[in-house]
């Protein structure tokens, strides 16, 4: 057992994570508890919805700069990682994370295991290292953003109630078949680092760095700290296409056929309409046109190993 503690953190954990609800929180708060010690790491815990996040992170964040705290730790999916570096942006404290979502894809990117005693284990030994991350009109994002067939699917998937038995990606399925008969065809013109192109399009994706095209990395990124945007726009104009399209994609077939690709550090991308849905990690906006994007080069310290994959 340690006689001395390594780092002080405060462990902010939504409630409505898939890990907490399957183990419960007092298990998981035992588990924790024994983990945190294990490695050396004194850590106060706090279960807490994820609407309250956001405060509580600001509160966190202000021991951090007091020096009472080393770092602030964020236990949940992409979305708890959204909020929690939305407050330490730009800040100097270190985030540590704990993959207890569903997907995890930032912390996959990272490095960083999907057990608890792995990510305890990062937490304690690992330095922070600067990652970079996006912006669209004010917002972060750690992942992604996009406008189009995404965030219309969650737009009608959140606005009409379902079925108690009916999971939240089963409730997809209906959603997805509504707006593919109204299949939304964007006229889009977007300009990147001064070259500006018009555009057709129903889906336009923006990742905080590039991310991989083809199987087995499909989905993934090896880096989030070289400093750029990756748009990927779907050339699909119909919905034989898009479910073209989509086959390809879990085939991992995806190519320069498929997806109209440019990098930048800014983009902005104007549409007729004057407010569109925008989806950053996850969760949808209302957002003004034109939507306005920027890289923020090393904008957030992270506890995780550093990168080495190319």
């Amino acid at each position: 057992m340690p006689t001395s503690y390594r780092k002080r953190v405060a462990a902010l954990l939504n409630v409505s994570a898939g890990t907490v609800e399957r183990e419960g929180e007092p298990s998981l708060r035992a588990h924790l508890t024994a983990a945190f010690h294990q490695h050396g790491v004194l850590a106060t815990l706090e279960f807490l919805p994820g609407a309250d996040l956001n405060a509580a992170a600001k509160r966190a964040l202000k021991l951090v700069q007091d020096r009472e705290l080393d770092a602030v730790i964020v236990g949940g999916g992409d979305g708890s990682v959204h909020t929690v570096a939305s407050v330490l942006a730009e800040s100097g404290a270190a985030l540590g994370i704990l993959p207890l979502g569903t997907l995890n894809h930032f912390a996959k990117d990272l490095g960083i295991p999907t057990t608890v005693e792995a990510a305890v284990a990062v937490i304690a030994t690992e330095p922070a290292r600067a990652v970079d991350l996006g912006e669209v009109n004010g917002e972060i994002f750690v992942n992604n953003s996009s406008i189009g067939i995404y965030p219309q699917l969650v737009f009608e998937r959140e606005r009409r109630p379902r079925r108690q038995l009916l999971s939240k990606w089963t409730a997809m399925i209906p959603a997805g078949l509504r707006v593919l008969r109204y299949l939304p065809l964007f006229r889009l013109r977007i300009r990147v680092e001064g070259v500006s192109e018009l555009v057709r399009s129903p889906c336009v994706f923006v990742g905080n760095n590039e991310y991989h095209l083809a199987l087995p990395a499909l989905g993934r990124r090896n880096r989030v700290d070289r400093g750029e945007l990756c748009l990927y726009a779907a050339r699909s104009r119909n919905r034989l296409s898009l479910f073209w399209l989509a086959f390809r994609c879990i085939l991992g077939f995806v190519d320069q056929q498929d997806l109209q690709i440019v990098k930048g550090a800014t983009a902005e991308i104007s549409a007729r309409r004057h407010w569109l849905l925008v989806a950053t990690d996850g969760e949808i906006k209302t957002m003004r046109s034109p939507l306005r994007y920027r890289i923020r080069p090393g904008a957030l310290l992270v506890l995780a190993p550093a990168s080495v994959r190319e």
